[in-house]
């Protein structure tokens, strides 16, 4: 006869799983231009000078500004979206949507070469974190949750992001 787990053996795996996050959430979190070297390369000081308080923290550090704190969210004219550090052209408006998820979402970027993406744990689980295929900056991540034609979210920060209107 096999014996139930006992609570006090229960209470020390979840505390073991619980202290494991932080070891599985520094898997992939560091800033993207960590990962790969990119066209458009500055060092951190430079970053610091360039862009504000939260540009810097979204884009070299891989923050995540509140919901439905950027203007872009409601952005509705036609234009392009650029990545607020290097002027990349990443996302068209006619790309757009509202997810109501309170950050500004496109179904696809605005071309192949605009974005890239890598895995990201930082939660402790994997998502798919894009960022500007020309400095590195870190915009947002991907879902399979999006409107056809391609079923994609990105979700993205809109203080990564500036607007050009056409």
């Amino acid at each position: 006869m096999t014996k139930a787990p006992s609570r006090r053996s229960f209470v020390l795996a979840a505390s073991a799983g619980v202290a494991a996050l932080p070891l599985l959430g520094a898997c992939g979190s560091g800033p993207a231009s960590a990962r790969e070297n990119f066209p458009v390369s500055k060092t951190e000081a430079q970053w610091r000078k360039q862009l504000t308080k939260s540009e810097y923290a979204v884009l070299r550090e891989a923050a995540t500004e509140r919901p439905y704190t950027s203007p872009l969210n409601e952005e509705k004219r036609k234009g392009t979206f650029v990545c607020a550090g290097c002027g990349n052209a990443l996302y068209s408006s006619a790309h757009k949507y509202d997810s109501g998820t309170g950050w500004p979402s496109f179904w696809k970027a605005i071309d192949k070469g605009a974005v890239g993406t890598s895995t990201d744990y930082k939660i402790g689980y994997p998502r798919t974190e894009v960022h500007c295929a020309d400095c590195g900056g870190h915009l947002g991540h991907i879902f399979g949750d999006g409107p056809p034609p391609t079923g994609k979210r990105h979700c993205i920060n809109g203080v990564a992001l500036d607007f050009r209107p056409a």
